[in-house]
């Protein structure tokens, strides 16, 4: 080294080792970050919107501010969460205006790999009460649509609590109640959950009833699908105003038998194409090779119960176009 030029201080040189691998720590956190948003919030725009000011906010925290922070993943949750809650009161209003019916995102089967797996909290896992639901299908359609119904408050206390297992003190935190008051409102949430969601079948049933559903869509006939559609059933579709599409909820079998039969007879170059979601056996639409939407199933006592379809390409992203 030239006498010149300064060497770097031992602490210079331990800095420079540090930071490298405190970036890489806190930016793996970035999968699950995305993976609780999206479950805040039911699209993986906002989601992302959500994980990017997270870390802007990180970034922003002086050096000793970060110093002091015992657990990076477990702040950067709880941040996430606490922008996820107001993101969640303003898509209520920003939902008045929406064209038509809006629906959750439907993503694929392998999008998000077990995030509650690991533990993104501080070394104790939350009490494990009785009444807990456990959720295979934690990004489903069928789970999303429930989340829906709930308030923000419930919905941000469920997804720590239930799925990623956070402390009731922890989730108080962040809701801004005391710890009483958040376990209440994870009772609450799980009533929305048992009421809107009917007995389950194993994956093989419900990808056997798709399978149905489809046949009978387009090759069958009428009756063949009133086969396989629970009389109650109920077929939501999601244009954004970007595609025309059923403005108001289609129920009863009779009326979605004759929804799907009218498309397919006015759109006959319209093909489905099976796909592995989160909900399970689902089909890409398509339209002259050009994918056009997506439809997914939730499925009930060997019969069809919801239908969803998506034609708003903003929540298709994930699906390839061609």
């Amino acid at each position: 080294m030239p006498e010149d030029l300064p060497s770097k201080s031992a602490e210079s040189r331990e800095t420079e080792r540090d930071e490298p691998r405190d970036l890489d720590s806190v930016m793996a956190e970035r999968h699950r970050l995305l993976s609780l948003a999206f479950r805040m919030t039911g699209t993986l725009a906002d989601a992302e919107d959500v994980v990017q000011e997270t870390y802007v906010r990180w970034y922003r925290l002086e050096p000793e501010e970060r110093d002091d922070i015992a657990v990076p993943a477990a702040w950067l949750m709880r941040v996430a969460s606490r922008i996820s809650l107001d993101l969640l009161g303003s898509a209520r209003v920003r939902r008045e205006t929406y064209v038509g019916q809006w629906l959750p995102e439907p993503v694929p089967a392998d999008l998000f790999a077990d995030p509650a797996n690991a533990s993104l909290t501080s070394s104790r896992l939350a009490p494990d009460p009785l009444e807990r639901v456990t959720l295979d299908d934690a990004v489903s359609m069928a789970l999303l649509t429930v989340l829906e119904a709930m308030t923000p408050a419930e919905r941000v206390t469920f997804v720590l609590h239930d799925v990623f297992r956070v402390p009731f003190d922890e989730i108080a935190d962040v809701v801004g109640r005391s710890a009483a008051a958040t376990r209440q409102l994870a009772t609450s949430a799980r009533r929305h959950v048992r009421r809107g969601r009917r007995a389950q079948v194993s994956p093989h049933q419900h990808d056997e009833v798709v399978r149905a559903f489809r046949d009978a869509t387009v090759g069958g006939g009428i009756e063949d699908l009133l086969r396989v559609l629970a009389p109650d059933v109920e077929l939501r579709v999601d244009g954004g105003g970007f595609v025309n599409a059923a403005p108001q909820v289609i129920r009863g079998s009779d009326h979605v038998a004759r929804w799907f039969m009218g498309v397919m007879r006015k759109q006959p170059a319209l093909r489905l194409e099976r796909r592995d979601t989160a909900d399970g056996l689902g089909y890409v639409i398509r339209n002259e090779g050009r994918r056009y939407g997506m439809v997914t199933f939730g499925v009930s006592d060997e019969c069809v119960t919801n239908v969803w379809i998506m034609l708003n390409p903003m929540k298709l992203t994930n699906w390839p176009p061609d």
